[in-house]
């Protein structure tokens, strides 16, 4: 059959999942009988209960005597390094684009790398029907992207297709016909160039990492010259062109539909997974034994954001969870990032910890939340940004990130005055309809920690923030942290209702009264600057003299509930979050108060 390679790319939430549903369905990969899942190709457990994509997935479908493979790619900033490795297996982009939001800062970077390597783009307006679309609007913002990104002449002369994802339709003007996908399968058909085979033996490049239960490990990649056998014997050379290991191809499988099947031979240009090799990665070229020169793997932007992962060592340790122990902990970490290139994983020295550096707090909130899920405990420390020295090895360097915020006009002051606050500049303020401004600002990365539920309390949930990384500059001076202390409990034991209520005054809970605590464990705020010891343990003292109006009915304010990337956003870099299967407790760095005092005093003589 013909091949054509895709990827579907857009910013979060505009419908990329959704498109290769209805993609599926149209092209008959499903029986018409076939109960199938709302987006289908999301799935992980974290991805149907959020609704986003996180890791890339491919699929084929069958279109008129072509095979066209087609790579679902997440839309978060925060796991971008999925999108840019998958950019290399692919021909041809189908750039999907909201009809009311228009191009967000994540099309963009996918979009610069896509055009930085000569794919051909495809621009889809999905979400016609939406009675704020301004499609006129959203073609000419996609072309003016397009020109400062570079795009040459011929990618500037793009196809347009516009219709509505969920409702099943593409066709070449925003009144239809609504006669299905067809238009958009002819025009990949028309438009996207075949695949390109180099000459030679048999090379292929991973770009996505699987364990199989079944099969052991599983690489997904293109074949870009020859064509493979399952028992032909094979090497894996790392990017450097160094042999890792040899061995054999166990099993070749191809996507046909959402299902793989074992095929009896890969041949060039097509996407396929091969399992029986042991060592073989991401970014290594899998290649028959005559071959010397390794494939060139696509650079992956650096992290711009570290947390510490160590061993949970507070009092409740090993209460909840099963996995707890530093070997256990570092070898999962490993095995992350073999198949996850934007992770990077550094022993801490000197104690059982770990430094894991990633793109944001999405991403690293989304690897602690499978841990926990997994059965592991652990604690993690307040994210920090990764810096760098400049040329001249004196300048101290941070990452700085493009923010966008959608926002209603009655709120756009606080927002300005807040990112003001946070050392951010203001680049753009516009509107973008419907009362709304469309604020554009230049942010380091330090100052975005924990803004987000921020800005959803200053505009009542209106807001809508989205982030990408934008350049390395100069440190932009101190930006002031949280401004409220903190409530700790002063000993081990339950916590009671009665003594919770009657310290209410000083400030909202984070836990429930029957809660197991300890002493250094973070109970509730404070409602000063300065953190207080409390007892929440203390019962009533119970007497013989009853009399009306002596028993107080026990009535408490609901605590302030913590969720993952809360608790990590509020963290100050004295405090860890303490993770395990069952819960989410946060505590100070020091349980004891003497070693806390000890070290404030240090840390202000340094």
């Amino acid at each position: 059959m013909k091949l054509r390679n895709i990827a579907i790319i857009a910013h979060v939430d505009h419908g990329k999942t959704t498109l290769v549903d209805r993609l599926l369905q149209q092209s008959g990969a499903f029986r018409d009988n076939q109960r199938v899942a709302e987006r289908v190709m999301d799935s992980n457990d974290l991805e149907k209960e959020r609704g986003i994509t996180i890791m890339a997935k491919a699929t084929s479908i069958a279109w008129k005597e072509t095979r066209i493979n087609i790579v679902d790619t997440p839309g978060h900033a925060d796991f971008g390094g999925e999108v840019e490795r998958i950019l290399s297996m692919v021909d041809g982009a189908i750039v999907l684009v909201d009809a009311s939001e228009g191009p967000m800062p994540q099309t963009k970077f996918v979009v610069g790398k896509a055009l930085k390597i000569g794919l051909k783009p495809i621009v889809a307006v999905n979400k016609v029907d939406k009675p704020d679309a301004r499609i006129t609007e959203v073609v000419n913002e996609v072309f003016d992207l397009f020109a400062a990104l570079d795009a040459t002449d011929e990618q500037l002369d793009f196809p347009i297709l516009y219709g509505s994802a969920k409702q099943g339709w593409m066709a070449d003007s925003p009144d239809g016909p609504q006669e299905g996908m067809a238009p958009l399968f002819d025009l990949v058909l028309k438009h996207v160039p075949a695949p390109r085979i180099e000459e030679g033996g048999f090379r292929m490049l991973g770009t996505l990492l699987e364990a199989n239960p079944y099969l052991g490990r599983l690489v997904t990649g293109r074949v870009f010259a020859g064509s493979v056998k399952p028992n032909q014997a094979v090497k894996v050379l790392d990017r450097k062109g160094n042999v890792v290991e040899q061995g054999r191809v166990s099993k070749i499988l191809a996507f046909r539909g959402i299902e793989r099947t074992p095929i009896d031979e890969a041949e060039a240009g097509d996407i396929v997974a091969i399992a029986g090799l042991e060592k073989f990665n991401v970014a290594d070229t899998l290649c028959a034994p005559e071959v010397v020169e390794p494939l060139q793997a696509q650079p992956i932007d650096p992290p711009t954001l570290s947390m510490t992962f160590s061993v949970n060592d507070s009092p409740l340790a090993g209460t909840e969870g099963d996995k707890v122990t530093s070997r256990v902990i570092r070898a999962r970490l490993y095995k992350e990032a073999e198949g996850n290139v934007a992770l990077r994983i550094e022993d801490s020295p000197g104690s059982d910890s770990y430094i894991v550096s990633g793109r944001g707090e999405l991403q690293l909130a989304i690897l602690i939340e499978t841990m926990r899920r997994e059965g592991f405990e652990l604690s993690v420390s307040r994210p920090k940004v990764v810096f760098q020295k400049a040329e001249d090895g004196k300048t101290l360097l941070e990452p700085i990130e493009e923010v966008v915020i959608d926002v209603d006009e009655e709120h756009s002051g606080v927002v300005v005055q807040k990112m003001a606050e946070r050392k951010a500049e203001m680049i753009e303020m516009r509107p973008s309809g419907g009362n709304r401004l469309r604020l554009v600002f230049h942010a380091p990365t330090r100052g975005l920690i924990g803004y987000q539920g921020e800005l959803l309390t200053d505009t009542r949930g209106t807001a809508i923030m989205n982030r990408l990384f934008h350049e390395y500059a100069p440190w932009k001076g101190e930006i002031a942290g949280r401004r409220n202390g903190v409530l700790i409990s002063n000993d081990n034991g339950e916590s009671v209702a009665y003594a919770m209520w009657k310290l209410e005054d000083r400030g909202p809970m984070m836990i429930e009264p029957g809660w197991k605590v300890y002493r250094g464990m973070i109970v509730g705020e404070h409602t000063r600057e300065n953190d207080l010891e409390i007892n929440v343990l203390k019962g009533k003292q119970l007497t013989n003299i009853r009399a009306a109006g002596k028993d107080e009915a026990v009535r408490l304010t609901p605590p302030i509930r913590m969720t993952l990337e809360r608790a990590l956003a509020y963290i100050e870099d004295d405090e860890l979050v303490e993770v395990t299967p069952k819960s989410i407790r946060l505590r100070k760095l020091f349980l004891d108060p003497n070693d806390r005092k000890r070290a404030t005093r240090a840390k202000e003589t340094a």
